[in-house]
């Protein structure tokens, strides 16, 4: 049996945000790769529930978040679509990031 290891380092300062992130995961051929934010959701199928770590870097500017949030939203859509097979809410969901897009004023102009 094949195991893989994805690897998060966070850099934190005295009061304990983070600095600088750093990943790693070697079956994807990255090695300790910036990054300046993340969300992690794992089921939990015991307890029927998500848990989840969101950081991000106090550098990160809102602009970026609004971005990150859209891009990880449309990309929640075809992960669902492709693990559910549930094209009609997916599009709805596509739907709403374009108004998410169009709202925080970050469509192409």
């Amino acid at each position: 049996m094949k195991s893989s290891e994805i690897k998060i380092n966070v850099d934190l300062n005295e009061n304990n945000l983070p600095t600088k992130i750093k990943w790693s995961a070697e079956d994807g051929s990255v090695n300790n790769k910036d990054a300046a934010a993340f969300l992690l959701s794992i089921w939990d199928a015991n307890a029927k529930n998500t848990m989840k770590i969101d950081l991000w870097t106090k550098d990160m500017t809102i602009e970026e978040m609004k971005q990150f949030f859209h891009q990880s939203l449309l990309s929640m859509a075809d992960t669902f679509e492709k693990a559910t097979g549930e094209n009609l809410i997916c599009e709805d969901l596509r739907d709403y990031c374009y108004h998410f897009a169009e709202k925080m004023e970050i469509l192409p102009e």
